[in-house]
């Protein structure tokens, strides 16, 4: 019982750690998987949330037999069974993860005219607008009515100085033959959150607006007037008030139900905010330039209700096309379902067939060959033709996913490699505390395999209720089943650790030679470490050679680097940091006081027998120090990468095909400085020796405007430096070039006419890695060489030559909805270009979910690794604790006192845990480079080049701290107990030693 009751907290250390690392080798696949799974969520939800990722449009035109009413058919009854039909044709082995978005349908611009000016007015249709609780004045549209019902939002009322109840005369513009009447009867919110959420603040204020507005519909006018004051404005309140205030009862009931109806739909599809931003024009009116080609003051939005659209589209006898947004949102066990490699593919082949099964069950096996075949309703309507981007997407995340598959592989094999340490160093303490009974039992004829057998025995029931509990913590997570055979094997080995251990130490050899060393050990021990080297050295090259494995789970080869790594770093450092330590007690024995002699002469006596402290040390903080130098890497290199998409604060791709649109940016609120930035591809010869100078890229730039926004651009500094922004002199044009010398010149052909090419001098390395240019470079494959030229001596080069043109724009306060106004984040016009924000691009790269899970995984697993090492030093820390306490008390015999004794103890164990701090922040710190291609983390980031390491320096310090204060603890408790232990505790005559 005695005996029973001295193991029981071996048994309870031997339990736990089996529970923990039996859970971790179990759930590892799981964990993956699942890990996987919300990152290719997260992943899908941020690349729809500009646009959906299917589309699913068709061509209809008006209605058959239409003519005589034009507002008796209604469009969305006729397209909510053809949207019933494409939601049906989903895989089902998306497990209902891709849902209906939405169906809209846009009319081409009308003209007419405001107090504001000249508008130039689109009519949409949205099944997901907002409902009547976004209104902060008057309802929506009405579907059953049957004249033109237009809603504005309200910061385009204030542009355009509308009022409720208005009459809008509707004139042709892009939608030729239409003259009609448009009644204004409401204005909604779409501004601030509401803009970015579908919902917020002011949206909020707009419900009780709109619900104001709503209980006074059909009421009389004075009434109505008082009402609604608060909500427009009395003036407007009034004119509403006279407007609708003939309109019955029931005709409002109708109104404000559908609204409802209207309502509840886009707050079960997010709110207004996607429509918002996919048609940022509903939310705000463009301006027009001064003497625009156009004719146009403005440019507007409003929605209006299908049967408007019918009627519009009757009249003017035009063909309108309905597009139908389809939105991949798998839940979490689809997801991780798709994640792994096998599941990308089997979801792209899905992705594929689905537009085609769509087109089949719509209209059957008809070919596209531009006829009207099909019908939505009563009207003669084409196939279905479809546009997507997720294969693309799927191909990006498979192969960022597969990097971030090592950052967390590398993480658990780092915990558990620390878990089987701290194992071994319990059952190492076990072994101590139990070794003189043993080898008593040994003299008295019981065998060293017996002993191991009946350690084993006593064990197994701690192991066994480890290993249940293990599993049980397993299958609690949701996901696949847990990986059984990997954890009953880390189970077993964990249990026979103690066995094995015993044998050795109870073995004839070690019975005979006992405390003296044995023959040969330092042989051995060269032996040894030279192995540790060669296997580490061949499993960084294998991991280097071959990569990760693809399949789902921990890389057996991945799992066992961690471990080689830090037994090659301790070999190092156990041969490397007793030398200065050495020269140091040296030192100090040319000093009065013999406490530092002593310590600094045992800590390098002591050094081998501190390796498996400092391999748990070592593993830790190298674990704990790569992810945050990955992290942190991720985190600045995502934003350098937003710097070089965009350029500068925004950037307009596409502003050489339409000028119009640039000088509209241009002209924006918050637009300080514009520079224009052009690339071309050239092939030049020289004009001395014909020889090729090489495929290339000539960027050209507004040196003097570059460097007047951005000082700190390289390629302005270069254009400066050599005088490329002064005057022109000659017809040459002037350029700086890689791979030349300056006066080189070189022959041009474009158009019939020759071009020269003056080098002026050459290329800085660092320009090609300047953001300014990042715009047009990153449109096109990187090539390796490149000449860098002023805009002003580009005016020889037709425009339409260029490959690229962006404009950037510079401004710390830029209105980003009024840019988006002009041109928007998704839109079917492709020729409209490109415009990007750098707070967009910023913003999505920190909501990046695989970062989040990159964080959150390494994070955790550093944290168990990090209680577990500190458990095994605990435990390295007692099992070291009787040859220190002999040596305090061979010192406190000779007058040694409690000061004397904690500084003994406290520089004994400082060489260890400075050596251990270096190594494991070397290690961690040099494991990107060690991993090579198997880690590429500019898969992560993009951008010109690989991101520069950034290590988490407070998460370091941090370790550094904790471990400085956990020694420090240790050696207050020892010295408190060895000033409570009498000296007869610890010395004993006849020990061997004493």
């Amino acid at each position: 019982m005695r005996e029973a009751r001295a193991d029981l907290p071996l048994l309870v250390c031997l339990a736990v750690l089996v529970a923990l690392l039996t859970a971790v080798a179990a759930a590892g696949p799981g964990l993956l998987d699942r890990l996987a799974g919300r990152a290719l969520a997260s992943r899908l939800e941020q690349e729809q949330r500009a646009e959906p990722g299917i589309r699913l449009g068709a061509q209809f035109e008006p209605a058959r037999g239409g003519g005589s009413d034009a507002w008796t058919s209604d469009l969305a009854e006729d397209l909510r069974p053809v949207t019933e039909v494409l939601v049906n044709a989903a895989p089902g082995a998306l497990n209902g993860g891709l849902v209906h978005d939405s169906t809209r349908v846009a009319l081409p611009t009308l003209s007419t005219e405001t107090a504001a000016g000249k508008v130039g007015l689109g009519l949409v249709y949205a099944s997901d607008a907002p409902g009547r609780v976004s209104y902060a004045e008057g309802r929506p549209p009405d579907p059953d009515g049957e004249r033109v019902e237009i809603a504005f939002s309200t910061r385009t009322r204030d542009a355009l100085r509308l009022r409720l109840g208005q009459q809008l005369a509707l004139r042709p513009g892009a939608l030729r033959n239409v003259e009609a009447t448009a009644v204004v009867v409401g204005f909604y919110t779409a501004d601030g959150e509401a803009a970015e959420k579908g919902e917020g603040a002011e949206g909020a204020e707009g419900t009780g607006r709109g619900e104001g507005a709503g209980r006074a519909e059909g009421a009389e006018g004075a009434e109505r007037a008082g009402r609604t004051e608060g909500a427009g404005g009395a003036g407007r309140a009034e004119g509403a008030g006279r407007a609708e205030g003939v309109e019955s009862a029931e005709r409002a009931d109708r109104a404000e139900g559908a609204g409802r109806a209207a309502g509840e739909r886009a707050d079960a599809s997010g709110g207004g905010g996607r429509l918002w931003r996919e048609l940022p024009a509903l939310v705000r009116p463009s301006r027009h330039p001064p003497r625009s080609a156009a004719g146009l003051d403005w440019e507007a939005r409003a929605l209006v209700a299908p049967r408007t659209v019918t009627a519009l589209q009757t009249q003017a006898g035009a063909t309108l096309t309905v597009t139908w947004g389809m939105r991949l949102d798998p839940d979490p066990r689809t997801a991780a379902r798709f994640a792994d490699d096998q599941g990308q593919r089997e979801l792209r082949r899905l992705l594929t067939a689905y537009p085609d099964d769509a087109r089949t069950v719509f209209c059957g096996d008809i070919a596209d060959f531009g006829g009207m075949y099909c019908e939505i309703g009563p009207h003669p309507a084409s196939t279905l033709r479809d546009s997507t981007h997720l294969p693309d997407v799927l191909t990006d995340f498979g192969r960022q996913w597969r990097q971030g598959r090592v950052v967390i592989s590398f993480a658990l094999a780092s915990l558990l490699v620390v878990g089987l340490l701290a194992a071994n160093v319990t059952a190492l303490l076990a072994v101590r505390r139990n070794l003189d009974a043993h080898r008593l039992q040994r003299a008295r004829g019981a065998s060293a395999t017996g002993l191991a057998l009946t350690r084993a025995a006593q064990t197994a029931p701690a192991v066994l209720l480890g290993l249940l509990a293990g599993i049980a913590a397993a299958r609690s997570l949701p996901g696949p089943a847990p990986a059984y055979p990997r954890g009953l094997l880390v189970a077993v080995l964990v249990w026979l650790l103690l066995p094995a251990l015993t044998w050795h130490a109870l073995r004839e050899r070690a019975v005979r030679t006992g405390h003296d060393p044995a023959p040969y050990a330092a042989g051995r021990r060269v032996v040894a470490e030279a192995a540790v080297l060669l296997l580490a050295a061949a499993g960084v090259f294998a991991l280097r050679t071959r990569g990760t494995a693809g399949e789902a789970g921990p890389d057996p080869l991945l799992a066992a680097v961690p471990a080689l790594l830090g037994l090659a770093t301790v070999a190092v450092l156990v041969r490397v940091y007793p030398l200065p330590v050495r020269a140091l007690a040296r030192w100090s024995a040319r000093r009065r006081g013999v406490v530092t002699l002593v310590a600094l002469s045992r800590a390098a006596k002591e050094a081998p027998a501190r390796a498996l402290a400092l391999l748990v040390l070592v593993v830790t903080l190298a674990g704990a120090v790569f992810g945050g130098l990955v992290a942190g890497t991720l985190a600045d290199g995502r934003r350098a990468a937003a710097a070089w998409q965009v350029g500068a604060d925004a950037s307009y791709l596409g502003a050489g095909r339409n000028p119009d649109i640039a000088e509209r940016l241009g002209q924006v609120r918050g637009v300080d400085d514009t520079v224009t930035v052009r690339q071309l591809r050239v092939d030049p010869t020289s004009a001395t020796s014909g020889n090729r100078y090489g495929v290339a890229s000539l960027v050209g730039v507004d040196g003097a405007r570059l460097r007047a926004a951005a000082p700190g651009s390289t390629a302005a500094r270069a254009l400066d430096a050599a005088g490329l922004t002064g005057p022109r002199s000659g017809k040459d044009i002037r350029v700086l070039a890689t791979g030349a010398r300056a006066g080189d010149v070189f022959l041009l052909a474009s158009h019939g006419r020759e071009l020269r090419l003056r080098v002026v001098g050459a290329l800085p390395d660092d320009v090609r890695h300047d953001a300014a240019l990042g715009p047009v470079r990153g449109t096109t494959p990187v090539r390796e060489r490149m000449m860098l030229a002023d805009n002003r001596d580009l005016t020889a080069v037709d425009a339409s030559d260029f490959e690229g043109t962006a404009l950037l724009l510079y401004g710390p306060r830029l209105d980003v909805r009024a840019l988006r106004s002009l041109v928007p984040r998704v839109t079917d016009d492709t020729a409209l270009g490109e415009l990007r924000v750098r707070s967009e691009e910023q913003a999505d790269a920190a909501a990046d979910g695989m970062i989040d899970v990159l964080r959150s995984a390494h994070t955790t697993c550093t944290a168990l690794a990090v209680l577990l090492a500190l458990l095994a030093l605990v435990l390295e820390l007692l099992l070291s604790a009787p040859a220190r306490g002999r040596t305090t008390a061979y010192l406190r015999t000779l007058g040694l006192g409690d000061r004397a004794t904690s500084g003994l103890h406290l520089l004994q164990l400082l060489p260890m845990v400075l050596a251990a701090v270096t190594g494991g922040t070397a290690l961690g710190l040099t494991l990107p480079a060690l991993l090579g291609p198997a880690l590429d983390l500019r898969e992560f980031t993009g951008g010109p080049a690989a991101p520069t390491p950034h290590p988490d320096l407070p998460l370091t310090a941090a370790l550094g701290v904790g471990l400085g204060v956990l020694v420090l603890a240790a050696v207050g408790v020892e010295t408190w107990i060895g000033r409570r232990r009498g000296l007869g505790a610890v010395l004993r005559l006849g020990r061997n030693g004493d």
